[in-house]
């Protein structure tokens, strides 16, 4: 029985790699020299596309594969699909989610408290020897006790929200509603007027049409010259220009971000300013993740190729 044709966007490691290419005709999109003959030869016998989060599958892809009847995205955001193209052909869309929920939230909290005490410079301070010659490093802020917002209380949200709260911070929120959660934690609805009650703003969103740049410049202004910006959702979700702008004027005190538009190329803006503590979209960059996402978006394309329910399902 011949294997189901699979388009692959992009590279995966090893152990994800093997396991596909034993259960599919696997045709490798990302290694290919002339990309759209690559496709005009293969496009017509693709049944699945395998892809990840940051590459998706615009609608000239989805287009050239007339046969296409799954999208397994490897990651949670699958904002770069092209849902509409999907929709109008019936094609489902599964991702990975659950799986990397606890990973990006810990980074979340861990790029919060390292930017907060300062502790790469303090780092930088111990082994230069500017403990010897001048003395203690310079004191930084705390975190425990003072005020959290959540923009987005999804899975990772709610995971960012609980280990905030074991550090006795208030907690409030921004949703499309209200959630089942702990009484003390807050609800507002408006992104304006969280980020006016917190210190911390935590993006954790998902990314669509609706929420670009739904951390805009009134945003950034409310949470002032002493918040910080934490974002781990993805970079379309907060204004660049205008977090860079507020950082450089201090009318913003910090910002630790994970994402960024146009990564891995960042504006050189970024670079200038140690206000920002800058990490390299590794939220879910840890082996028990990574190898749990590849388990989950191979499962989607079996179940799918056997009949089966989609164990996570877009569309």
């Amino acid at each position: 029985m011949s294997k189901p044709d699979l388009l692959q966007m992009g590279a995966y490691p090893d152990w994800d790699q093997i396991p596909l290419e034993a259960a599919f005709q696997v045709h490798r999109y990302f290694e290919a020299a002339d990309k759209p003959a690559f496709l005009a030869q293969v496009g017509p016998r693709i049944r699945a596309i395998a892809t990840r989060g940051e590459l998706g599958a615009s609608a000239q892809i989805i287009a050239a594969c007339p046969q296409l009847e799954l999208i397994s995205v490897y990651g949670v955001g699958y904002d770069a699909v092209d849902l509409a193209a999907c929709r109008a052909r019936g094609i489902r869309v599964t991702n990975t989610p659950d799986v990397l929920t606890n990973d990006v939230a810990d980074l979340a909290v861990a790029m919060m408290l390292a930017q907060t005490r300062g502790m790469l410079a303090a780092e930088a301070w111990a082994r230069s020897g500017d403990w010897v010659a001048k003395g203690g490093y310079p004191l930084q802020s705390r975190v425990w006790g003072r005020r959290a917002g959540v923009l987005g209380l999804g899975r990772i949200g709610h995971a960012v929200a609980k280990r905030l709260a074991g550090f006795d911070m208030q907690i409030a929120y921004s949703s499309q509603s209200r959630k089942e959660v702990p009484a003390d934690w807050a609800f507002i609805q408006d992104p304006v007027a969280l980020a006016q009650e917190v210190d911390f703003l935590f993006v954790t969103l998902a990314a669509s049409a609706e929420t670009r740049h739904i951390v805009n410049a009134a945003v950034i202004k409310a949470l002032g010259p002493q918040g910080m910006l934490i974002n781990v959702s993805r970079a379309a979700n907060v204004d660049e220009t205008a977090l860079l702008d507020a950082l450089e004027t201090g009318a913003l005190r910090a910002a630790a971000l994970d994402v960024f538009e146009g990564e891995p190329a960042l504006n050189p803006r970024f670079k200038a300013l140690p206000q920002a503590f800058l990490q390299p979209h590794h939220g879910s960059g840890t082996y028990e993740t990574r190898q749990g996402m590849g388990a989950l978006l191979r499962q989607n394309l079996c179940a799918h190729f056997a009949g089966q329910p989609l164990p996570s399902l877009v569309i």
